[in-house]
């Protein structure tokens, strides 16, 4: 096989090599979220060494939402290298193929496989977004949230009206 056989597999390398670029922003992303998390873990926990009664109740169910967090932004974070590992088993499997005249079906199911792990790491990344809101409800005051939440109503209902 002669080099000019090559360029149609190199150009098909350059999409899954373009994914795993995108996937290692993402995983940027996924690390400083979980590196947050920690940090405000830490500080929760040293700050609940000095408290008692409800603003220790309050710092303890803030942690575990923490705990809950960190746990999912790690599942999140697995399935973001599994995709960016597939995605360059793929490369690889584009190339061997290639020279040895084998079939699409593994370079098919890495695909799929790469895609999958990405769909979840995102919608997993998604997850803890949310749960972030369940922790900021958690620090600010019942009343604040009350507020909030009293007036998104009443402005979404001001919008549905007109």
């Amino acid at each position: 096989m002669s080099l000019a056989d090559l360029i149609p597999t190199l150009q098909l390398a350059i999409g899954p090599a373009i994914l795993i670029s995108g996937v290692g922003l993402i995983l940027l992303s996924m690390t400083n979220r979980f590196g947050r998390v920690i940090d405000r873990s830490r500080q929760l926990t040293n700050q609940m060494r000095g408290t008692s009664g409800a603003e220790r109740e309050r710092a303890l169910a803030e942690v575990k939402v923490l705990w809950r967090r960190a746990r999912i932004v790690r599942a999140g974070i697995a399935l973001a290298v599994l995709s960016a590992l597939l995605a360059a088993l793929l490369i690889i499997s584009l190339f061997v193929g290639s020279l040895l005249a084998l079939g699409a079906a593994v370079p098919a199911g890495l695909f799929i496989m790469c895609m999958l792990s990405l769909i979840g790491a995102l919608l997993v990344f998604f997850w803890d977004i949310n749960l972030s809101l369940t922790a900021l409800t958690l620090e600010l005051p019942a009343e604040s949230v009350t507020a909030r939440s009293a007036k998104s109503s009443s402005t979404a209902a001001t919008d549905h009206a007109s």
